[in-house]
């Protein structure tokens, strides 16, 4: 193992190596234009991200948090509404929730899928609900076509946050098919780096199939105008930079055979974990393909820090998404949500851990993190038993 290439999280040197030329090529394109801002890049990726997801209109913005927080903004919800989200996601969701003065109402989630709980969806609105935000965490699909029936018989938009799932695929009963991020009212997608599909720094974007969403989206990303100089709202200054899309715009060529890699890493895993009595797999879901942002294990019976310190020892490196639940956070912690309120939110947050997966791990990597894993669970449990 002397020789073997370094275990990342995310590799993305070797990512951006194989595709060297293509991305050097549209960087230095850019740099020759010097149309460094809505240069003609922006509206091509764009354009073919919309193609690839078969939906109206793809707005970009400057990062994921600014694309919920226009989505918001676009759907005129105001102060005191409330918002629906599952406890069991990235702060940003909640984040931009409450800047707006909305009032996030947290649902515990699935605790084999990490995905919101439709059966508590209901028992969660009010008079004040607006709007459903389901976050299709770690690679796929939210039970969209419950909540969409859910939103339909009470009146509510969908802002899909398909941040860790674009690409992945929805099937609808009828056999029918869309992409994440396209069924609800808006989807919202982060191309921060270590996305699925990211750029070389911050980047973000909306998409829907709703032309008049759509212009109100594009005019509260630029300043509150649809017309250079006449503003009509307040709005904000959230742009993905030209080179940032010509990167996308390269990477998104790749994006399924990068789910595929991904998938590969997933199976790996999946087959050396099999019905371990400590750990859990990623229960895939049967309603969506999943395209394994992270590749996220329950453990059980073992201490999930220890393991992180063991692998740590190995060189393996690990994270933990996420370690403190939304309602334990100072900046999110209300008498409605006291300890105990979401328990498999509670719970999840004490017994995951991700390992690394990304485009171009390879099988020694693989075997020797996947043996680290189990000797772990091995000693430990016999430790426990003597």
């Amino acid at each position: 193992m002397e020789n073997m290439k370094k275990i990342q999280m995310v590799d993305l040197q070797s990512q951006y190596l194989k595709i060297k030329q293509e991305l050097d090529k549209a960087i230095m394109d850019v740099v020759s234009s010097t149309q460094f801002i809505n240069g003609p890049a922006v509206k091509i990726f764009a354009d073919n991200l919309a193609t690839y997801l078969n939906v109206t209109a793809v707005i970009p913005c400057a990062n994921g948090t600014d694309a919920l927080q226009i989505a918001m903004m676009a759907l005129n919800l105001q102060p005191g509404d409330e918002v629906i989200l599952p406890a069991f996601t990235y702060v940003a969701t909640a984040e931009v929730i409450a800047l707006l003065k909305l009032k996030p109402i947290l649902v515990d989630v699935n605790p084999k899928t990490f995905l919101i709980d439709t059966n508590k969806i209901e028992l969660a609105i009010t008079a004040k609900t607006k709007a459903i935000v389901p976050v299709h965490l770690f690679g796929q699909c939210a039970d969209m076509e419950t909540i969409m029936s859910i939103a339909k018989k009470y009146n509510l938009f969908v802002i899909e946050d398909v941040a860790q799932a674009i690409g992945a695929d929805y099937t609808f009963t009828d056999g029918s098919k869309m992409k994440a991020g396209t069924i609800g009212t808006i989807g919202c997608t982060s191309f921060f780096p270590s996305k699925n599909l990211g750029c070389m720094g911050d980047g973000g974007a909306m998409f829907t199939n709703d032309e008049q969403i759509a212009k109100r989206l594009k005019m509260m990303a630029n300043h509150g105008q649809s017309i250079q100089y006449q503003h009509d709202e307040i709005g904000v200054n959230s742009r993905l930079d030209t080179i940032q899309a010509a990167i996308l715009d390269i990477k998104l060529k790749h994006l399924d055979e990068y789910a595929k890699a991904r998938n590969i890493v997933a199976d790996f895993y999946d087959e050396a974990f099999k019905n371990h009595p400590n750990l859990l797999s990623p229960v895939r879901v049967k309603h969506s393909t999943h395209v394994f942002h992270q590749y996220t294990l329950q453990t059980c019976g073992i201490n999930r820090d220890e393991l992180r310190k063991y692998l740590a020892e190995q060189n393996i490196p690990s994270m933990v998404y996420y370690p403190i639940p939304l309602h334990f956070q100072k900046a999110y912690s209300t008498e409605q949500f006291k300890e105990g309120t979401l328990p498999i939110t509670e719970n999840l947050c004490k017994c995951v851990i991700s390992l690394p997966i990304s485009t171009e791990m390879n099988e020694e990597q693989l075997s020797y993190i996947s043996s680290h894993v189990l000797k772990f669970c091995k000693e430990h449990t016999q430790e426990k038993s003597n």
